[in-house]
């Protein structure tokens, strides 16, 4: 598919979500309701100082599309709507090529099938080859980093890798 497209058609969405579970399912509802273009990319964003929340951005590929986005945002009062981003380092979980991204496969057909446009693996400075598996346990969330969309992965049992952010997290403290 390709690297990513940074767009400057951009819009904000503070809904007032808690959390990156909320802001998710936020996102995947607006792209349900709102039948946004299959090349919109969808983030969350943290935001921090007095109201700590999680806003989503939405980056649409034309002004055509930005102005009745924001139009149907607005009608639908899903929260205050501002233009543009919130900041640079997004985490994608709307993108080209996300509902694909399921199963194991490799990390070249992860690239080559989605708007990803680079994987790392923490802990090395080396990026994994094109034949490593990935398992994507369905839930693949890149970041923005200096225009390019990254994939951290960590290692896994038999050579394969996996998403850093896993899909379930369990909360800090759960077992107290």
């Amino acid at each position: 598919m390709g690297p990513a497209v940074v767009t400057p058609y951009a819009l904000t969405v503070d809904a007032g979500t808690g959390d990156l579970r909320a802001a998710d399912h936020l996102l995947y509802e607006l792209a349900a309701e709102l039948a946004l273009a299959e090349n919109t990319f969808g983030c969350t964003h943290l935001v921090r100082g007095d109201r700590p929340r999680v806003v989503v951005s939405l980056s649409l590929p034309s002004r055509p599309l930005l102005d009745s986005t924001r139009e149907r945002l607005a009608a639908a009062g899903y929260g205050a709507v501002s233009p543009g981003l919130p900041d640079a380092v997004g985490r994608a979980v709307l993108y080209p090529g996300a509902p694909s991204l399921t199963g194991t496969m490799t990390v070249a057909e992860l690239l080559a099938g989605s708007a990803i446009d680079r994987v790392t693996v923490l802990g090395t400075p080396e990026l994994p080859g094109p034949r490593t598996r990935m398992v994507t346990r369905d839930h693949v969330r890149p970041q923005w980093q200096r225009d390019a969309l990254v994939l951290a992965a960590t290692p896994a049992m038999g050579g394969t890798l996996v998403p850093f952010e896993a899909p379930d997290p369990t909360p800090c403290c759960a077992d107290h």
